[in-house]
């Protein structure tokens, strides 16, 4: 049996017991822009927050991406949400490859450059990587600068959240 038809199978018996209140409209209070890492899938354990405080928004690496952000404004201007979360991770295979590197492996491999050169947003440092998402996300014209934006780096060896703040920027005189 497929790992898909063990989810249906395993569906099927979800189903029995479903709470139909769970299909009315959500009302999130946090959208959480995160990782596609499964590591990364407690994200009621990790943040202490019922399920249905969460608009979870998974990305690989996890970039703040033009959709992202589009769903970040669904979110916020849309569903309710009163905050937005940025959670990256250590150990992230994003921080393993360059694009350049990933899109020369894969041409070589399938002998298809064709949808080279293909943007998986690679980085190197999760906090840097952090930085410039909350810089992306702040610099919406279309995400309220009332929203708070935070970002954090979740440490998977310790379970440990780490906030990272944006750099202050300095004008000289």
């Amino acid at each position: 049996m497929s790992i898909i038809d063990k989810a249906l199978a395993a569906n099927s018996d979800y189903a029995k017991s479903y709470y139909p209140a769970l299909g009315k409209r959500p009302a999130p209070k946090l959208a959480v822009v995160t990782c596609m890492d499964p590591r990364l899938s407690d994200l009621t354990g990790i943040l202490g927050l019922p399920q249905a405080d969460l608009d979870v928004i998974r990305t690989g690496g996890p970039a703040v991406t033009e959709d992202v952000l589009g769903e970040l404004v669904v979110s916020t201007r849309v569903l309710g949400t009163k905050e937005i979360l940025l959670l990256n991770h250590t150990g992230c295979g994003f921080t393993t490859f360059t694009d350049h590197e990933l899109n020369a492996k894969l041409s070589a491999s399938t002998g298809d450059a064709s949808p080279a050169p293909m943007r998986f947003f690679s980085y190197k440092d999760p906090e840097e990587n952090t930085r410039e998402q909350i810089k992306k996300v702040r610099s919406h014209p279309w995400i309220s600068k009332d929203v708070p934006v935070r970002g954090f780096v979740f440490d998977v060896d310790t379970g440990l959240l780490q906030e990272v703040r944006p750099l202050a920027h300095h004008t000289t005189a």
